[in-house]
């Protein structure tokens, strides 16, 4: 009994832990260093989102020493998958802004509470993954059959174009909650004649949120096929979200470039659906696992820069309503 809740006290103070480290990082990043609004640069984005790897893999190190080599390739492969679905994430942060025309200034401040609402969102997510396949082994193959048909439909299916009005979140919240015509400066919500109102940023906001949750069943059951340590499937979304507001403002005006991206998403997508479906007969080490990815990753990078995009005449997002 008492070896039990020294394991049980040794994990909550394991999660607790990573969680305030988190917490901390979160603050330093808005409440010092961007605690000023300001148009992010390429050149910035891109120093913040270098950044962020390097904390990532440092983390990865100590899990490394902590738990060896295979929970260490997991980590790794786990944060990497993350890192190349949310690509996509990235595109489609681009559209809501642009269509919102949310001002230069505000983006970093909507997608930084946008991002750690999803923490919170992806942590609900991953303890309800866990638990189903603990109790239900076989959900597992259900998994793996949705990745392989969503890497199928990223090929043969048609792109739906992103429609925010249509959120169904967003028509709920301005049912209940008025919204002023016009941007606020950076709050999300104001008082006026003793009524709250929102303002089109909390809207940008609720549209991001709801965006990266849909996302996130797309990416989550991936990851599933790496390991089920629900700690290393956390840590590795939590770092591979914390760097994506960073990325988003070194590549958006480059996210055209990535032509072949989705191929590599595909691929990415039905190998590991494949992996999850074959573990029980043949293994294939996170090591391996890890190498495949980063070369479908890299082979899509270099052909969109060999071969770039033929369709020169780029659609702009349609005008806010």
């Amino acid at each position: 009994m008492a070896e039990i809740q020294a394991l049980l006290t040794h994990k909550i103070v394991l999660w607790v832990g990573f969680n305030i480290l988190i917490l901390i990082l979160l603050a330093i990043d808005l409440g010092l260093v961007h605690r000023k609004d300001h148009t992010i640069s390429i050149k910035e984005g891109f120093i913040w989102s270098v950044i962020w790897i390097l904390v990532a893999l440092a983390f990865n190190y100590v899990v490394y020493l902590w738990k060896g080599s295979e929970v260490g390739f997991q980590f790794l492969t786990g944060y990497l998958i993350e890192r190349v679905l949310s690509m996509d994430n990235i595109f489609v942060f681009f559209v809501i802004l642009a269509y919102f025309k949310v001002p230069t200034q505000y983006q970093y401040r909507v997608l930084y509470w946008g991002i750690l609402g999803a923490l919170i969102f992806r942590g609900l997510f991953i303890a309800l993954g866990v638990v189903l396949v603990a109790k239900f082994h076989w959900i597992l193959y259900v998994f793996a059959i949705f990745l392989i048909l969503t890497a199928i439909k990223l090929v043969v299916g048609k792109e739906k174009d992103i429609e925010p009005e249509k959120n169904p979140i967003l028509k709920l919240v301005r049912r209940f909650l008025p919204i002023t015509p016009n941007y606020e400066g950076k709050h999300f919500l104001i008082k006026r004649n003793k009524k709250i109102l929102g303002t089109p940023l909390l809207v940008v906001l609720i549209v991001v949120e709801t965006t990266d949750v849909m996302f996130a069943l797309d990416s989550l059951p991936a990851i599933f096929a790496i390991t089920l340590d629900p700690f290393i499937i956390y840590t590795s979304n939590v770092f591979a979200i914390l760097g994506l507001r960073a990325l988003y403002f070194a590549i958006a005006g480059l996210i055209q470039i990535f032509y072949y991206l989705k191929y590599a998403l595909s691929a990415i997508l039905g190998f590991v659906g494949i992996k999850m479906l074959i573990a029980d007969i043949f293994k294939i080490p996170s090591s391996i696992a890890l190498l495949v990815i980063v070369g479908m990753f890299m082979i899509a990078i270099i052909a969109s820069i060999l071969f770039p995009n033929p369709d020169k005449d780029k659609p702009k997002p349609a005008d806010a309503v």
